[in-house]
């Protein structure tokens, strides 16, 4: 932290030269990835076509390429609770649905299973399409069923989401319980964790309980991924790493993508989202609404002051750094999988604000193009070899 206060201080003094440099060529020169984004479950199965510029939700092809992005992640997500199809067939008809929306678009678009194929596709200058899955319940205990999602492209498994499942728990249950009763990796765990090693499958351990952290960490033989979480130290949240997390992930040689959702950037975004909601329909929420049911009740305007600030933002990435150091910190937005980003970052158009906002921050370029998409592709890569 103290080098990149050292280094804004010598950004205020040099910020005219910064400034005048052109950041959105800045931008379209470095190889922009998001580790997450979950357009497919919130928007295209619910029959919106994202090759055409929408007016709902965050991402779209149009504008993916006006935010200059070249390795778009899509996550495949399934609630047992939610849908009663079974969760692999609708990790599949998911995938049949990327690939619907690829096959539409192939002059702009492209799945992609490995780091050369991303490489060719973005020389082609298109967007490259990588799936992730968000949730072990979609290979139903099945190692045949991991290696099957695998071969149709899957690059990360998130081993759980917020509920446990009998290989694997989730942070959002386990985590509050006292340490003696807390669960973690059980024994078959560890099996599908050797095979996606095996296969070159990234362990994603965003929404995995703490238990289940360290028993990967003790198992993984790869650098395992977080792909869209925050620091706890700065807003504590069973979603985020605490510093403990973030020196075994270091030593890991893994990679931490942040998160761009309000809750998990700021500590304040629920209690000004209740007030905002509270001043403008002239009652308090419900206890049982829930944050997205309140967000979509603001007008246009008190969303934006719900929003948590883009220094929220900075401040995490900065924090992540301090603690991981700077080839282990990538981007993973959850756009489209969360109803309010920071301010300036409102959809997959913005990302070049970040970029700016990075550069202004006194990052290098060098530094910068670490943080939007290398790191992401370098652990990509060891998980192939």
């Amino acid at each position: 932290m103290i080098k990149y206060i050292a280094a804004l201080t010598i950004a205020t003094s040099l910020s005219t030269s910064l400034w005048a440099q052109d950041y959105k060529q800045i931008h379209k020169d470095m190889i922009v990835v998001d580790g997450h984004n979950d357009v497919i479950i919130s928007s295209i199965l619910d029959g919106h076509d994202i090759g055409y510029l929408l007016k709902v939700g965050h991402t779209d092809i149009p504008r993916l390429i006006e935010g200059g992005v070249d390795v778009q992640v899509f996550a495949v997500w399934s609630d047992d609770k939610r849908w009663k199809i079974g969760a692999f067939k609708h990790a599949n008809d998911q995938i049949d649905a990327l690939e619907a929306v690829v096959n539409r678009n192939t002059d702009k678009i492209q799945i992609a299973k490995s780091y050369a194929d991303i490489q060719r596709i973005q020389a082609a200058g298109k967007i490259a399409a990588v799936i992730g899955i968000e949730g072990g319940n979609m290979i139903e205990e099945s190692v045949d069923n991991l290696e099957y999602l695998y071969n149709r492209g899957a690059r990360y498994l998130t081993l759980t989401w917020n509920y446990n499942l009998p290989w694997v728990t989730a942070a959002a249950v386990e985590d509050s319980k006292p340490e003696n009763e807390q669960q973690g990796l059980s024994k078959h765990g560890v099996e599908i964790i050797r095979k996606m090693n095996q296969l070159g499958m990234m362990v994603d351990l965003s929404h995995a309980s703490k238990k289940t952290f360290y028993d990967v960490m003790k198992v993984s033989k790869k650098p395992v991924l977080v792909s869209h979480s925050n620091a706890a130290a700065l807003t504590p949240h069973s979603r985020n790493l605490d510093d403990k997390q973030l020196k075994a992930l270091k030593k890991n040689k893994g990679v931490v993508g942040v998160n761009f959702y309000s809750a998990f950037l700021d500590s304040t975004y629920n209690s000004r989202l209740n007030t905002l909601y509270t001043v403008q329909l002239g009652v308090a929420p419900s206890e049982k609404m829930g944050s997205t049911a309140k967000y979509n009740k603001l007008t246009p305007e008190n969303q934006a002051k719900a929003d948590a600030p883009i220094e929220r933002l900075l401040e995490h990435i900065d924090y992540l750094v301090e603690k991981v150091g700077i080839d282990h910190v990538a981007i993973g937005s959850d756009y489209d999988g969360i109803e309010s980003a920071p301010v300036g970052l409102e959809d997959v158009s913005k990302f070049p604000v970040l970029t700016k906002a990075l550069l202004e921050r006194g990052y290098s370029k060098k530094d910068i193009s670490k943080i939007m998409g290398l790191n992401f592709l370098r652990i990509l890569k060891d998980n192939e070899g």
